[in-house]
Parts: C-alpha cells; sequence; structure tokens
C-alpha cells in the first residue's frame, strides 16, 4: 500500500455512503492521531483501538443525526499525497468553508489541526480536510 492515510480516509468514506454503523482499519501511530482529532471535533462518535497481533486495529463508530439520517462528516479530502506533498506555513494556514470545516495538520510538534497549528505558528504537512 502506498498512500495508508488515503486508505483510511476511502475506508471511512465508503463505509459512511454504506450507512454502517462501525468501521474497522488497520492501526497506525498516525491514523491514531487522526482518529483522536476527529473525536474531540465531534465528528465521529466513538473509537476504540484493538491491539491484536503486530499491527492492531482501530473500530471507529460513526455519528449520524438520529432525526435525518445524515452523517456527521460531509467530505473527506485527501490533499497530501506521497506523489506531491502540499506544506503550509502558519501566515498561509487553509481555511476549510470559512472555518466551518477543519485541516489536519502533520507538525513538528505532533498531528493537530489547522487552528491549532495556526496559534503554535508552526506549520506543517497538509494531510486532509475535513467538513
Amino acid at each position: 500500500m502506498t498512500d495508508p492515510i488515503a486508505d483510511y480516509l476511502t475506508r471511512l468514506r465508503n463505509a459512511i455512503q454504506a450507512k454502517h454503523r462501525v468501521v474497522e482499519v488497520p492501526a497506525s501511530n498516525l491514523k491514531k492521531e487522526i482518529t483522536k482529532i476527529l473525536f474531540d471535533k465531534g465528528y465521529i462518535l466513538n473509537y476504540k483501538f484493538i491491539e491484536d497481533g503486530p499491527q492492531g486495529t482501530i473500530k471507529v463508530a460513526l455519528k449520524y443525526d438520529t432525526v435525518n439520517k445524515t452523517n456527521a462528516i460531509k467530505k473527506l479530502i485527501r490533499v497530501s499525497t506521497p506523489g506531491l506533498r502540499k506544506y503550509t506555513g502558519y501566515k498561509d494556514m487553509p481555511r476549510v468553508i470559512n472555518g466551518l470545516g477543519i485541516a489536519i495538520i502533520s507538525t513538528s510538534k505532533g498531528v493537530m489541526t489547522d487552528k491549532e497549528a495556526a496559534e503554535l505558528k508552526i506549520g506543517g504537512e497538509v494531510l486532509c480536510y475535513v467538513y
């Protein structure tokens, strides 16, 4: 697999499209950090890290609106790919839907949202947009 982050986002996208409640993805430290950010910002209902074997898995419970049957995540867009990396400084931080969405940034201080990176005045690689 050449791009595990794109695979992670695609599995989430496919589970949302199929209206699944839970999706399992192979674990990595970067995927765990992205999952924690999605949970903290209210895009997923819950998550669980399962240590089975050398890699482990992440169980993600997707969040749906009970009235309208819509998901909390409208779009997951991969920005930086292995073939074309996208970096940003803290002054040029991307704004997703005028601040309604989040951009997940991999910085030297760890994985964080665009707003947190701008507050700390550090840039990094733009991994994905979520809204």
